[in-house]
């Protein structure tokens, strides 16, 4: 990497952008953080970015919103200290639900990101496994979306999945949920619920496909509240359904979802470290796509292609683990 590349990162995972930084063998670039007694947020960097490639990286974890706004600020103070170019690095994109009109009257915040990082100043963008793949179009600004499911397919080849069947937790997600089963080469069912919008509570009406005497492993793009998991578990077992696992690339966890679903059973969890864990969690098990993402920052800063970064192997070299079982 020459020196006209630099990478910052916010504040919402360090870690993770360290690691990217090492396998691209440069350092994180300086930059300065004041929280003022009002709130605001002050944001100084201290070498020079004047004619540079700069990279970005904020995902969105808690507190969303003022990680969000830093790396609206972060991107604003590159472009008025003449940046050559401004790529958003976004793990997991902020408001990546709210992705479609489903309701009179309501946000489509989705969309709204997309405009406030181009307004910004951002020239692109790079994220992974966006929950609907509207959310690109709804970027004026390139998009490269990258695939942690190949990664997470990797580590799971590695176990033994005799006399297990791929469940997607939901009809919304059997598509994706398909994708991973022909990576993993299982068969698939699929949980036919209905949530109240009201209370949030989950109804099952019906499991299609063959789940007696299987067990059963969950595969999604994330795990917000685990209650959709939480719900199946307990209808699947009625249904004979004898073991529980589960992998996603994006670990939201949010209002104690690890603590549910352990209560119902779920044995084991495989995600990536797109977002930071509170807290080392004993049944979950987390595989790196900053390697990956280095690759895609690369091709990028080189005008190289992408696209190989997109095949079905494309993790089988780099998976590398943290959690209870490295």
């Amino acid at each position: 990497m020459n020196d006209e590349l630099k990478i910052f990162s916010g504040r919402s995972h360090v870690p993770f952008a360290q690691e990217v930084a090492s396998h691209l063998g440069v350092e994180l670039g300086a930059v300065k953080f004041e929280d003022f007694a009002n709130e605001n947020i002050k944001v100084k960097f201290e070498e020079n970015v004047r004619g540079r490639d700069v990279f970005v990286i904020q995902t969105s974890s808690p507190p969303v919103n003022k990680n969000l706004v830093e790396l609206l600020i972060m991107i604003d103070a590159l472009k008025y200290a003449s940046a050559a170019r401004i790529t958003a690095v976004l793990p997991y994109y902020p408001y990546v639900r709210s992705d479609k009109k489903d309701q009179p009257r309501i946000s489509v915040t989705a969309r709204l990101v997309a405009d406030l990082l181009e307004t910004a100043g951002a020239d692109r963008i790079l994220t992974m496994n966006l929950h609907a793949m509207q959310t690109m179009a709804f970027s004026r600004i390139p998009v490269d979306q990258l695939d942690g499911i190949p990664i997470l397919c990797d580590y799971l080849d590695s176990k033994e999945l005799a006399g297990f069947v791929a469940v997607a937790p939901d009809i919304g997600r059997a598509k994706l949920t398909e994708a991973y089963a022909r990576r993993l080469d299982l068969p698939v069912a699929v949980v036919d619920k209905r949530r109240d919008p009201d209370t949030s509570k989950i109804d099952v009406r019906r499991v299609i496909g063959d789940v007696d005497g299987k067990h059963v492993i969950f595969l999604d793009d994330e795990i917000l509240t685990g209650g959709s998991i939480v719900a199946a578990i307990q209808a699947l077992r009625t249904r004979g359904a004898t073991r529980f696992l589960a992998a996603c690339v994006h670990a939201v966890f949010a209002g104690g979802a690890v603590e549910a679903m352990r209560d119902v059973g779920l044995e084991a969890l495989v995600t990536t470290d797109t977002l930071p864990l509170r807290e080392p969690i004993r049944e979950v098990s987390t595989c790196s796509v900053a390697p990956l993402f280095a690759d895609a920052i690369r091709a990028i800063h080189t005008g190289s292609s992408v696209s190989h970064l997109f095949s079905e192997r494309s993790g089988a070299h780099r998976t590398t683990l943290t959690g209870h079982e490295r």
